[in-house]
C-alpha cells in the first residue's frame, strides 16, 4: 500500500516542485479521484483510542467504524458494525448484533471477541496490552463494568448505571473499533500502522508531510468512490489558504475569517459553513494565582470585548458565548442566560475589591488547532482588553501538540489561562471532562483550571443517568447557570465550521460531528 500511496502523489508532488508553489499565480492541478486535504497540524496518533483533537478525529473516521455512526448531517445514532442492537428495561444492558463477514484492513475478522478487546484495553489496568495507552477519553465508557462475547456476532455491555449518552459516545471516534490482531503486532507503535473496518485503509505517514489512505474495495458499506486522500499538515493558516489557492490541495478546513469571502466568491471553489456544537473559551487556573478568585474571574469576562472579536477578528464567523453549553445542544441549552456584558468599570472594580490590581498573568496562546478560531489574533486582542482593566498578560505561543502537552496536563504552576476549543456530541461531554472535580488533571481529566463546585458535580452525574431527556435538560441548564456565575473560564465563542473545497469536488458536505466524512466524496 505504501508504494501505492508513493505513486498516487509522486505525480501531484512533481507538479508543486515545477509550479513553485509559493506563489498563488501558479495553478497545479491534483490528480483526478486522489483528495489532498490540508489539516491544521500533525496527526498525534492514528489511535482513535489515543488521541483527543478533532485534527487527528477527520483522518480516524475514515479509516475505523464503530459499533455505531452519526446519521449523516445528525448526531443521532444509525447502525454500523452493530446491525441492530437491544436496551434493557433498566437502562444497565445493552446488546449489540454485528454485522457478519467484516473484516478489519489487515484481513482479520470482526467478532464480539474483538469488540470486547477494544473496550477491555482501554478500561482494564490489568488488560495485557493496557499499557498500549494511555486511553484519554476512555472515561466516556466509565459506566461499564463489563463486556461479554455472547457469541461470534453478540457482544453485551453492562453498565453499572444507566448513562443516557451511551450511544452517542459509542459514535464518537473513542468507541471506534480497532483491529486486536494488529495492537498485538505493534503494540505502542500502534498508532503508526492503524487497522480498522472503514471505507479507506492506512497507506503511509511521512512525518511533518502527509498521512496516505486508500480506497478499501471490500468495504461493507459500498466501496468508497475516491481513490486515496492525502492529508498534509499545514500549520499556518496562511499557508494553507495559498495552497488552496494555488491547487496544492483540494480541501482546506478552519478557512479564516479574512478568506471566507475570498473562496465564496470565486466560482473555482466551494465554501461551506454549518454551525455545530462548538465552545471556544479561556481556561481560567482556579486554583492558584489571582485568578483562585470568582471576582477576578468574573472580571476578565466583562472585561473582554467578545462581541468585537467576533465582528472583527472573527468577521461574523461565530457568535458570543454565554456558558458552556453550545445553543447547537437546543434541547439541553439555558437560553435565558446572557453573555457577560462588556464592561471594563465593572471587571476593573472587582479587580480592585479583590486586591489584584496590576497584576501580571501568563497567557498560554497556541498557533492553530482543531476549532481555535484565529487564536493569535485573538490571543492579542484579549491581552489589550485586559491591559486596559489593570491585568498584565504575558503571551507565549505554542505549536498546538505541544500547546495541548503543556495544558492538558494542567496549568497549576505554569499558567494562569489558555485558549481552549472543543467540539462535543452530547451536551454531558465537555461540562463532564472538563468542569468536575473528579476531572482535574492527576484524575485523569481535562479540567486543566482545576474549577470545583460540589453542585456542578451533583447536577452532571444525575443528568448523565437520567434516561429522562426533559430531566436531563432541565439539570443541565441548572448547571450552566452555576458555571456561568463561577466563571471557570472566559467564555468567548460558538464558531460556525467552516471548510473550503475545490469545485472539482463533489458530493461533500460538513457534519455536526466536526468530523470529515469522505466515503461519498469525488473528484474530477
Amino acid at each position: 500500500m505504501r508504494r501505492l500511496s508513493r505513486m498516487l502523489t509522486a505525480a501531484w508532488l512533481g507538479m508543486l516542485a515545477v509550479l513553485g508553489m509559493t506563489s498563488v499565480g501558479a495553478v497545479a492541478q491534483t490528480p483526478p479521484n486522489v483528495l489532498i486535504v490540508g489539516q491544521i497540524a500533525e496527526p498525534k496518533s492514528l489511535d482513535p483510542h489515543a488521541v483527543t483533537a478533532v485534527n487527528d478525529f477527520r483522518i480516524l473516521m475514515n479509516v475505523y467504524d464503530g459499533l455505531v455512526r452519526y446519521k449523516d448531517g445528525t448526531l443521532q445514532v444509525e447502525p454500523a458494525l452493530a446491525e441492530s442492537w437491544t436496551i434493557s428495561e433498566d437502562g444497565k444492558t445493552y446488546t449489540f448484533k454485528l454485522r457478519d463477514g467484516v473484516k478489519f484492513h489487515d484481513g482479520s475478522a470482526l467478532t464480539a471477541e474483538a469488540v470486547k478487546f477494544n473496550f477491555d484495553r482501554m478500561l482494564d489496568e490489568n488488560h495485557p496490552y493496557h499499557e498500549t495507552g494511555p486511553f484519554p477519553l476512555s472515561f466516556f465508557f466509565s459506566t461499564i463494568e463489563n463486556v461479554t462475547a455472547k457469541d461470534a456476532l453478540t457482544v453485551e455491555f453492562q453498565l453499572s448505571a444507566p448513562y443516557a449518552p451511551f450511544l452517542s459516545n459509542l459514535a464518537y471516534p473513542t468507541g471506534l473499533i480497532v483491529s486486536p490482531e494488529m495492537v498485538k503486532q505493534h503494540g505502542k507503535d500502534f498508532g503508526r500502522n492503524p487497522s480498522g473496518t472503514g471505507a479507506f485503509k492506512f497507506a503511509e505517514w511521512e512525518s511533518n508531510a502527509k498521512v496516505v489512505v486508500v480506497r478499501n474495495d471490500d468495504y461493507w458499506d459500498g466501496a468508497p468512490k475516491l481513490e486515496a486522500v492525502v492529508y498534509r499538515p499545514i500549520t499556518d493558516a496562511n499557508t494553507r489558504v495559498a495552497e488552496m489557492l494555488s491547487g496544492g490541495i483540494d480541501m482546506m478546513v478552519e478557512v479564516p475569517p479574512d478568506n471566507v469571502a475570498t473562496f465564496a466568491d470565486d466560482a473555482t471553489f466551494l465554501m461551506h459553513e454549518q454551525a455545530g456544537p462548538h465552545v471556544w473559551f479561556l481556561i481560567l487556573n482556579a486554583k492558584e494565582g489571582p485568578l483562585a478568585d470568582k471576582r477576578v474571574r468574573q472580571a476578565v469576562n466583562y472585561a473582554i470585548d467578545k462581541t468585537a472579536l467576533v465582528n472583527n477578528v472573527l468577521q461574523g464567523t461565530a457568535e458570543v458565548a454565554a456558558g458552556p453549553t453550545p445553543p447547537a445542544f437546543s434541547w439541553a441549552y439555558n437560553d435565558s442566560l446572557q453573555p457577560y456584558p462588556y464592561d471594563p468599570e465593572k471587571a476593573k472594580s472587582l479587580i480592585k475589591e479583590a486586591g489584584h490590581d496590576g497584576a501580571e498573568l501568563t497567557f498560554y496562546v497556541t498557533e492553530g488547532g482543531s476549532g481555535m478560531l484565529d487564536p493569535i489574533p485573538m490571543g492579542a486582542a484579549i491581552q489589550a482588553d485586559l491591559a486596559k482593566v489593570g491585568l498584565n498578560v504575558k503571551i507565549e505561543t505554542y505549536e498546538w501538540n505541544t500547546f495541548l502537552g503543556k495544558v492538558n496536563p494542567g496549568l497549576e504552576g505554569k499558567a494562569d489561562m489558555a485558549e481552549m476549543a472543543w467540539m462535543t456530541n452530547d451536551p454531558d461531554t465537555l461540562p463532564y471532562l472538563a468542569l468536575r472535580t473528579d476531572a482535574w488533571p492527576d484524575k485523569g481529566g481535562f479540567n486543566s483550571g482545576y474549577y470545583s463546585n460540589p453542585k456542578v458535580d451533583e447536577l452532571l452525574e444525575a443528568a448523565r443517568s437520567s434516561t429522562d431527556q426533559a430531566e436531563r435538560a432541565k439539570l443541565y441548564k441548572q448547571m450552566q447557570e452555576i458555571v456561568r456565575e463561577d466563571a471557570p473560564w472566559a467564555f468567548i465563542a460558538n464558531w460556525k465550521q467552516n471548510a473550503a473545497t475545490s469545485s472539482r469536488v463533489e458530493g461533500f458536505a460538513l457534519q455536526p460531528s466536526f468530523f470529515l466524512i469522505l466515503r461519498d466524496v469525488t473528484k474530477n
